[in-house]
């Protein structure tokens, strides 16, 4: 998929798909909105906001008001890609944030995956 078309894709679109993925795997829609929180500094209501207004990936990302300065931490690979080579910053942090949902739903705990 070209770029421009990920960067277009609605958020409010995706964020069910990343509940639906956490919850198939027992975890839950707060600890997807608190993966989400950590990595954007929106907090629920801002979150809940972007939602709301369809905001696409590009703008989700571009108005979050602060990317956690440890999201460097992020290691492994999405699609067979290494999310820390990604040389796109707004991919990169799409990429993220599926890494993260990832590690929620394959079970490992809040504050690993949050790097406290």
């Amino acid at each position: 998929m070209e770029k421009e078309k990920v960067f277009a894709m609605k958020f409010s679109k995706i964020y069910p798909l990343l509940v639906q993925k956490a919850e198939r795997k027992g975890r839950s829609r707060e600890e997807v909105d608190k993966v989400i929180c950590w990595l954007t500094g929106y907090d629920q209501e801002g979150l809940t906001r972007q939602i709301e207004r369809e905001a696409d990936y590009e703008a989700f990302f571009q108005e979050a008001p602060a990317i956690n300065p440890n999201c460097s931490l992020i290691k492994g690979k999405i699609c067979g890609i290494a999310v820390e080579s990604i040389e796109d910053p707004l991919m990169q942090k799409i990429r993220y944030l599926d890494k993260l949902v990832d590690e929620l739903a394959k079970g490992k705990p809040m504050e690993k995956i949050l790097r406290t």
